[in-house]
């Protein structure tokens, strides 16, 4: 126990909003490790992908026009140009939409997120998580270690879910790491410039 404790403390956690996708699957025939799809658009519309993209931007976006408000204008432009093109060719169904949508505490280890209905204590959960810092879902697997009722803070989604990763690829692995460390630094500098 205390192995784990000092496992989980070993990785840093950051507060995210990522494109999440969680199903219950059966614990008897369990024994699938994750996976990356970097094929983004058979995971998600593409729709999805450049509002994901575009979450990115508006966060990058203030520095920018700050520092060269010309090219600031001519990416807001290409932009525009880019979302018409995704308009005109959108007539796939989403996988990923916009309700999924969540803000998660993210870590190496384990992610925790709210939810609309509470999942028991030792469920297996297959997660699809869209990270925009690689432009990849990671199908990952986890075990319910936490439900609680949060209804008072969130009435929408009133159960804090918490899981940890089983069967997680240390590729994987370093795919959170690395999302989770950009991630950070980006809030840092952000707050630094506040």
């Amino acid at each position: 126990m205390a192995d784990e404790i000092e496992e989980k403390r070993r990785y840093f956690r950051v507060n995210d909003t990522i494109n999440l996708l969680h199903k219950v699957v059966d614990k008897k025939n369990f024994d699938a490790a994750s996976h990356v799809c970097n094929d983004v658009l058979s995971n998600c519309s593409l729709a999805s992908a450049l509002d994901v993209l575009a979450q990115e931007a508006r966060m990058l976006g203030p520095r920018l026009e700050r520092r060269d408000p010309e090219m600031f204008e001519y990416l807001k432009i290409l932009d525009t140009k880019i979302n018409l093109i995704a308009q005109a060719l959108n007539a796939q169904t989403d996988s990923f939409s916009e309700h999924d949508t969540r803000e998660v505490s993210l870590s190496a280890t384990g992610l925790a997120f709210s939810n609309e209905t509470p999942i028991a204590v030792g469920e297996i959960l297959e997660l699809r998580m869209l990270l925009t810092s690689c432009m990849a879902v990671i199908v990952a697997y986890a075990r319910v270690v936490q439900c609680k009722d949060i209804s008072q803070d969130n009435p929408l989604r009133p159960f804090a879910i918490c899981v940890e990763y089983i069967n997680l690829t240390e590729d994987n692995r370093e795919l959170l790491i690395k999302h989770v460390i950009k991630k950070q630094l980006q809030q840092l500098r952000d707050k630094n410039e506040s």
